[in-house]
């Protein structure tokens, strides 16, 4: 499913209505689809239902959806403000049906109003739609903060507060709120999602959130570069599992993490790998850490590697180099630490540039992809980078411009702020902007953890997560996904399908986890046992 901004959303409308979809049959399905879905998750019959009715489409479309809630057995009451009835063919039907109606200008202060809100079972939000860009001010103000005060005070009776595409004074592209905007308990936006929907404060304003199809040719929304991941898309991503397969058939993963403060880190990303369906995960640490480590990965094959008090170093590249050839994809920087030799493993690896870090190491370049020694530079299977790799990569200025192939990058906001040298309140001020720029800019995958996800391609083309959960805020859950991605990258996905389908994965099994233990005490490792099943979840649809 594609996400929108205002501006998208408005040329869609308009090239849909050029090729016969007029606005007025728009207006019909939109407010025939949202009447259509609160009688379905509200009920219609019976129910007492206030209409908020304000001057644009929106209104336009409260109107339709008044008259078909009327005739589906609601007692239903408009509440107009600053709109002109007069050749308005939508009020005229309202009225041939005599539906109560009430101006705000004759009800001067709001007692009207306050006395329909009390009686009301469901308040739908028409007021304001998706054009708005300044602060909301005057009487408008003053309807809103009476309502927001009325469902405060009615300790448990409050109707329930329908929002008609966006709740009134929510930004549909940056996710702000207007103080007076009152929260959702149920958004039905049209057509498509909107952008601002997935960053907060407003993603906690919209409540349940539907998308309904208003007729828009899905022709006319082809090319928006932004998408939201959904079980449909995954499902289309997924390897095949051939009766005939064995271990070779699902690939083989490479994983370097771990250091003695992070052995968590190193079991969390290989065990996910294995949960995630690759055939092999072989798991490359330090000595002193494999007896942990091997106690706990009993599936997972090891490869030991030269370090200094459990903190890989430098030398540890020869014996990599020599296996990485025989893996289809390479995870590095779970748990590896901050250590200076450990930094400088890092970026002889991934043959980042870093000339005083080389010469402390003695590995000068003669030139980029060959070796002091004169070996060639041998090519590393599909990427992974994350946590102290990511945190490696920032100690090198310049650093995406000698890295090693294309990769898939999974900084947190932190981490993504010491990549590109800004504070974490602009990485998050626009994240889908933040994890596009740094996309297109590095040439390289990335994943911007968070509530929402966003994945960005060096192509422009953006992925959100529907997935915003405080169960995941916890240690280890971004090891976990580190090894789902790499997991899919050694089946053969391609670094922004393995990507895509590690995310939507990992939040689904929070999601789950979230269902089954609460929103406190999750912990990353409850999510191991989840991936499989939400795979088969996703399988058997």
């Amino acid at each position: 499913m594609k996400i929108a901004t205002t501006e998208q959303m408005r040329e869609i409308e308009k090239k849909a209505d050029a090729q016969g979809l007029s606005y007025a049959t728009m207006m019909e399905n939109a407010g025939t689809a949202v009447a259509r879905e609160i009688a379905k998750h509200l009920g219609a019959e019976g129910k007492r239902v206030l209409v908020l009715v304000g001057p644009g489409n929106n209104g336009g479309d409260g109107l339709v959806v008044a008259r078909h809630l009327h005739d589906d057995g609601a007692e239903v009451q408009l509440y107009i403000w600053k709109r002109k009835r007069r050749g308005d063919e939508n009020f005229r039907l309202t009225q041939e049906r005599t539906i109560a109606c009430l101006r705000s200008d004759d009800d001067a202060n709001l007692t009207e109003l306050s006395r329909s809100v009390a009686d009301a079972d469901i308040v739908i939000d028409a007021l304001l739609g998706t054009g708005v860009s300044r602060p909301i001010g005057g009487r408008l103000k003053d309807i809103l903060n009476l309502l927001r005060n009325d469902i405060d005070r009615s300790e448990g009776t409050a109707p329930s507060i329908v929002a008609v595409d966006v709740p009134s004074g929510l930004d549909c592209d940056t996710g702000a709120m207007d103080p007076a905007t009152v929260p959702a308990d149920l958004t039905i936006t049209l057509a498509l999602p909107k952008r601002g929907f997935y960053s907060f404060p407003a993603a906690d304003y919209l409540g349940q959130l539907v998308v309904s199809d208003i007729g828009i040719p899905p022709a006319l929304t082809v090319h928006l570069p932004v998408e939201l991941i959904d079980r449909e898309l995954v499902r289309g991503l997924l390897p095949l599992r051939p009766r005939s397969a064995h271990k070779g058939t699902f690939g083989k993963a490479l994983i370097v993490a771990g250091s003695p403060n992070y052995t968590g880190a190193a079991y969390l990303a290989s065990a996910a790998a294995t949960r995630v369906g690759t055939g092999l995960v072989t798991l490359c640490l330090a000595q002193s850490l494999h007896p942990i480590l091997a106690s706990k990965l009993v599936e997972v094959t090891f490869l030991i590697l030269p370090h200094d008090l459990g903190a890989l170093v430098p030398e540890a590249i020869k014996l990599l180099e020599e296996r990485y050839p025989e893996y289809d994809a390479l995870l590095v920087g779970p748990g590896l630490g901050s250590e200076d030799a450990t930094v400088q493993f890092v970026h002889r690896l991934l043959d980042v540039e870093v000339e005083d870090a080389r010469r402390q190491i003695g590995f000068l370049h003669t030139k980029r992809g060959n070796h002091a020694d004169g070996g060639k530079t041998k090519e590393l299977p599909a990427l992974v980078i994350d946590a102290d790799g990511l945190n490696a990569l920032a100690r090198a200025p310049g650093w995406w411009q000698s890295l090693r192939g294309q990769a898939v990058l999974t900084p947190h906001p932190g981490e993504m702020s010491r990549l590109r040298s800004c504070s974490v309140q602009e990485v998050e001020a626009d994240r889908v902007a933040s994890a596009q720029e740094a996309a297109q800019e590095w040439g390289q995958i990335v994943v911007l953890k968070g509530p929402h996800t966003v994945i960005a391609a060096p192509d422009g083309r953006i992925a959100i997560n529907p997935f915003a959960n405080p169960g995941l805020a916890t240690a280890g859950t971004g090891d976990v996904l580190a090894g789902s991605i790499v997991g899919f990258l050694a089946q053969g996905l391609s670094p922004y399908d393995a990507a895509r389908s590690g995310v939507y994965i990992h939040g689904a099994a929070g999601a789950m986890a979230t269902e089954a233990l609460g929103n406190a005490g999750t912990v990353a490792g409850d999510l191991l046992p989840l991936l499989p099943q939400v795979l088969k979840t996703i399988r058997d649809a």
